[in-house]
C-alpha cells in the first residue's frame, strides 16, 4: 500500500528524489519488467554541487556491475558543459550491435565512442539511483555516492533520436520511456532519500 501511494504521488505531482547526504547505504531502486535489452536510452535530470566523481545512474546484472553506468568524473573531466547548482538534462544511448555509446548534456552531444558490442543486457537488472553498484545490488562506496536531486527519469529499449533528446532537454513534449517511465515509476527507497516537490528557478 505504501509503495502504491508513492507511485500516485509521483504521477500526480512534479516530484524529485532528494539525496541529502553522503552515504554508502541510501539509494532508490527502480523496478521494471523488461529484462532483455539490446539498445538502451536513459534520460534524467540531476541537480548537485558535487565536484568529486559520483554515480548518477547505475544498472548492474549478475554478470557485470557496470552494464550501463552514467558516472560523472571529477570537476576536471571533459564534460565542462555540466553545470553546478542547476538542473542538468542528461541522456545516454548504447547499441549492442554497433557498441557505440553517446552522452548528451543539456541537449549537447559528446563524440560517439565504441565501448562494447555483441551482447545484450539479458540478466535480471538492478537499477539504482544515488549509488554506484560494485556488485549486483550493492557494494556501495560513500565516495561515489550522489548528493543532490534527481527527477524525470525515463528509459527506452531503443535509441532515441537527437530530435527527441532535444525535446526532452528543453522540457517539451516527448515520447515517455517504455522501460522506465517517471509518470508511472515503480521504485523502492532505502535509507534517507526524500520525495519532494521539484524546485524551479522561476515560479
Amino acid at each position: 500500500m505504501a509503495l502504491w501511494l508513492l507511485l500516485l504521488m509521483l504521477a500526480s505531482l512534479v516530484k524529485m528524489f532528494t539525496f541529502p547526504e553522503a552515504t554508502n547505504t541510501a539509494h532508490t531502486k527502480l523496478l521494471t519488467t523488461k529484462q532483455d535489452l539490446s539498445v538502451v536510452t536513459v534520460c534524467l535530470r540531476s541537480f548537485t554541487d558535487l565536484r568529486r566523481g559520483h554515480a548518477i545512474f547505475s544498472l548492474a546484472t549478475s554478470l557485470a556491475s557496470n552494464d550501463f553506468l552514467i558516472f560523472k568524473l571529477d570537476a576536471s573531466d571533459l564534460f565542462d558543459l555540466w553545470q553546478l547548482n542547476t538542473w542538468n538534462a542528461i541522456c545516454s544511448t548504447w547499441d549492442a550491435t554497433s557498441g557505440i555509446i553517446q552522452l548528451w548534456v543539456n541537449g549537447k552531444p559528446s563524440s560517439r565512442k565504441f565501448v562494447s558490442s555483441g551482447f545484450n543486457i539479458s540478466e535480471p537488472m538492478s537499477i539504482v539511483l544515488g549509488q554506484e553498484q560494485d556488485s549486483y545490488g550493492g557494494e556501495f562506496d560513500i565516495n561515489q555516492s550522489f548528493i543532490g536531486m534527481i527527477s524525470d527519469v525515463h528509459m527506452w529499449d531503443y535509441t532515441m533520436s537527437s530530435c527527441e533528446i532535444q525535446k526532452y532537454s528543453d522540457e517539451l513534449s516527448f515520447t515517455l520511456g517504455n522501460v522506465l517511465n517517471w509518470n508511472a515509476l515503480d521504485f523502492q527507497i532505502t535509507g534517507r532519500v526524500l520525495i519532494e516537490d521539484k524546485q524551479y528557478r522561476y515560479c
